[in-house]
């Protein structure tokens, strides 16, 4: 029998000034953990904002990582990492990423949301986790979350169901669509992509300009351990 797919956490942040070895820099990535209801609007989670202007959007509202990904990177690396630590607003149990099709729509404690496309690692990810190969590993190891927008409001809280309600692209999968962008490139899969509702309009750019370009393309690095 199926496990229930569950909020293991939920995460909230403002923009703050963190010092490290390189410096000051400014990132909402050290989100807090809260165990309290929080309301979900179309813009997110109630007290979150991201930093950078390239960062959210609706079709970024939430992020979303999985236990399965801490539980691979801490036993691949001999980390220790826990929920929340790559900055995420929700983490997820009991699911894996090809579990996960863009355009799902999910019921996510009260709210209605759907998975609009791969989360994109970042320079500030690494900096957070203090690798500096975090972006490439990544990428190579195929676990990037993913991001959702939100359809009906409503609240999340720790312990709250990931219920899949319709799932209309089921070739759609997170690691799928990295894996033709960033790994190995198929054009029909590419041109597939251009078709998959729900998926947010970056990445159909980004498979539009990949059959164009081909391996001029930025991400063309990337299966090579690329940055």
């Amino acid at each position: 029998m199926a496990q229930t797919v569950t909020v293991q956490a939920v995460f909230t942040g403002q923009p703050k000034i963190i010092s490290d070895e390189r410096g000051t820099w400014t990132s909402s990535i050290f989100r807090e953990r809260t165990e309290k209801p929080v309301s979900i609007s179309l813009a997110g989670l109630a007290g979150d904002k991201v930093t950078q202007p390239y960062h959210g959007g609706p079709g970024a509202a939430i992020c979303v990582h999985l236990a399965d990904h801490y539980a691979f990177w801490n036993s691949r690396f001999s980390l220790n990492l826990e929920a929340g630590s790559v900055g995420e607003n929700i983490t997820l149990q009991n699911i894996t990423e090809d579990q996960i099709c863009v355009g799902d729509t999910v019921a996510l404690g009260s709210a209605l949301v759907q998975v609009s496309g791969p989360r994109v690692p970042c320079a500030n990810l690494a900096r957070r986790i203090g690798r500096s190969d975090w972006v490439k590993q990544t990428i190579l190891e195929n676990r990037t979350g993913f991001y959702l927008r939100v359809l009906e409001p409503g609240t999340v809280q720790a312990g709250d169901t990931w219920s899949l309600k319709r799932r209309i692209n089921p070739n759609g999968s997170i690691p799928a669509i990295n894996r033709c962008i960033y790994l190995h490139f198929d054009p029909a899969y590419a041109k597939s992509m251009l078709e998959m509702q729900g998926l947010e309009g970056w990445w159909k750019d980004q498979a539009r300009q990949k059959l164009e370009l081909r391996e001029k393309h930025w991400t063309s690095s990337m299966k090579d351990g690329g940055s």
